[in-house]
């Protein structure tokens, strides 16, 4: 006796087929974010969906090795990975194939990733990207014309204000190091920042003593950027932690300069998922409950100091309304084609009858090509 095979719509978890209109739709976001980009100087860029894993999960790519899918490649009998994110490969393709293109280099992509796990917030395995990169540039302006850049996209995305969280991830790395915290109590003091507890981080800090002692207030600091900045300012600091506290200011008065109305929160001491990161994060939200629209921040791509940001078109799409959907007109058998092609160059959708069976209703179409004209069907009927 032979069990029933699963039904062929059936696909593994996370992994899901996007059908009409939203298929369309993103791939409509992905071009509207390129041409904000292009327009800016980033030149696109497409890296292959598998690699060789020794290159794929160097550098930043350390940061996704667990979640990145492997295979044996049957040809050069070498393990492959395939991508978990893009970033990685973009950086091995600026430090090699573009290596001798004067920096700073601008770069941009799209394209899917997937992922061993998704989250519970988050369940999807594949997951559509598209980015940029700003290679060869360590300054503030650099930082700040990818955050804006994104906000930029958004925009042009259909969502006109976005709010703009920094964070920086190197800052309790750096307050801990001072303080010489190692072994248990740093992994207790890093499990008590993740949570956001604020009387663990005060109890463990004042083990720990100076500067250690400060994470408290910068715990409480998070929120609006000025409020943040100025507890930054007020901080004891070791110079270490001091510097990141300077780049930070200097990133949100440049942001400012371009973009006085943008709302910035910023959060001293959050580092979650951030641990390739040697400077500001970034992460959008649109307005509501619509979740993370993009992230990035500054890393380093080989040997060079680099910034970028990650858009997820996906996310986007669910955060804005859907755009009318062009009239459909219907094209009869034998009818006028350039009648027909003067309408597509007017932004409606054709369908022309290939057989006496076709009919507008059978083709969804809300018009008829009456002579030159795309009549509404409720006049014809």
């Amino acid at each position: 006796m032979t069990e029933d095979l699963p039904s062929p719509a059936l696909l593994p978890s996370g992994l899901t087929d996007l059908l009409p209109p939203e298929a369309a739709r993103e791939a409509a976001l992905v071009e509207a974010m390129h041409a904000v980009f292009a327009a800016h100087g980033y030149e696109r860029v497409k890296p292959p969906l598998l690699e060789f894993e020794d290159s794929l999960l160097a550098g930043s790519g350390a940061a996704v090795a667990d979640q990145t899918f492997r295979l044996m490649d049957p040809d050069s009998h070498r393990m492959l990975g395939l991508r978990a994110d893009t970033t990685p490969q973009v950086a091995r393709i600026a430090a090699t194939r573009l290596g001798a293109v004067p920096r700073p280099l601008r770069l941009s992509y799209s394209g899917q990733v997937l992922r061993v796990r998704g989250t519970q917030l988050a369940p999807q395995r594949q997951i559509p990207q598209v980015g940029i990169e700003l290679i060869g540039a360590d300054s503030a302006e650099a930082d700040a014309e990818v955050a804006l850049l994104g906000v930029e996209a958004l925009a042009a995305a259909g969502i006109a204000a976005p709010s703009l969280d920094i964070t920086l991830p190197t800052m309790a790395p750096a307050l801990l190091d001072a303080a010489g915290v190692e072994g248990d109590l740093r992994r207790k003091l890093a499990r008590a920042l993740d949570r956001k507890d604020a009387a663990a981080v005060t109890e463990l800090a004042a083990i720990a003593g100076p500067p250690a002692v400060g994470l408290t207030g910068l715990l409480t600091a998070a929120g609006p950027a000025d409020g943040a900045l100025a507890a930054l300012a007020a901080a004891e600091l070791p110079p270490a932690a001091r510097a990141i506290a300077d780049n930070a200011a200097a990133i949100v008065a440049a942001i400012r300069a371009r973009a006085p109305g943008l709302r910035i929160t910023l959060d001293p001491v959050e580092f979650r998922g951030l641990h390739y990161h040697v400077g500001v994060a970034f992460t959008l939200y649109g307005p509501g409950n619509t979740g993370e629209l993009a992230r990035g921040g500054r890393y380093m791509s080989g040997e060079e100091p680099a910034t970028g940001m990650t858009l997820y078109p996906d996310v986007v799409g669910r955060a804005v309304a859907p755009p009318a959907e062009p009239p459909r007109v219907f094209i009869p058998r034998g009818a006028d084609a350039a009648a027909a092609a003067a309408l597509r160059a007017q932004g409606f959708i054709t369908l022309a009858a290939l057989s006496d069976s076709d009919t507008p209703q059978s083709l969804r179409c809300s018009h008829i090509l009456r002579g030159t004209v795309a009549a509404p069907i409720e006049e014809n009927a």
